[in-house]
């Protein structure tokens, strides 16, 4: 999954970007409203994570912006406005969940699980296809016949689930590093590669396909 985080904290920027990517996220962080829509336009994202006391720009300006030009990345608020009058604007403006600062990292990854499950239509909150399951929230995977599932790396775990989220559909090296890689990381040339050969020696070789020259899928349900 690919994140972008506005935030103009650097110290809590750090903090959640550092924290999420170790939980397999590929994380862009801007720390201006005004930086928004460029980095929309020009990458896609899976979540926006949308503080709103930011420099310039607020935030509810921001999302007003996204939304009327009718971008539909999902977006939660994380900031330090507690007031209800702050929440119901910013849910009525178009944001998908609202958390308030501080927060524990687990119920932010919570609450990104299910914004992500419900932009997707997923009311479940394991990722399937029939024949494999992801657990999003203990980062194991389980193939249909197997005694138990076997615990995924973070990279692993990112790779699945972006072929989990679109069955029968092939995803490119450029796809998959944009999933696992953000802004500013070095990309290793064998990375895709390396991490679809360990997630095959764990799963079956067959559950993963390889369309040569183009890309890596997983079935669809049938």
């Amino acid at each position: 999954m690919r994140v972008l985080l506005v935030e103009d904290d650097a110290m809590i920027a750090e903090a959640v970007t550092a924290n999420l990517k170790d939980s397999g996220y590929a994380v862009d962080w801007v720390k201006h409203g005004a930086q928004v829509a460029a980095a929309v336009a020009a990458q896609s994202y899976d979540l926006l994570l949308l503080d709103l006391g930011l420099p310039g720009k607020d935030g509810l300006d921001v999302l007003a912006q996204l939304r009327s030009g009718g971008c539909t990345v999902p977006v939660l608020i994380v900031t330090a406005r507690d007031d209800l009058h702050s929440r119901l604007n910013g849910l009525d403006g178009g944001a998908d969940d609202y958390i308030v600062k501080p927060f524990d990292m687990a119920e932010l990854k919570a609450r990104m699980r299910a914004v992500l499950r419900r932009h997707g239509g997923q009311p479940q909150s394991l990722l399937t296809n029939g024949v494999i399951t992801l657990n999003p929230a203990t980062y194991q995977a389980q193939v249909e016949g197997q005694d138990a599932p076997v615990a995924l790396s973070n990279k692993e775990f990112a790779v699945l689930q972006a072929l989990l989220m679109r069955p029968g559909m092939i995803l490119s090296r450029n796809d998959l590093e944009d999933k696992i890689y953000g802004w500013g990381e070095e990309v290793e040339s064998n990375a895709v590669d390396f991490l679809i050969h360990a997630l095959r020696k764990k799963l079956g070789k067959d559950h993963i396909q390889n369309v040569r020259g183009v890309g890596w899928l997983v079935k669809k349900a049938v």
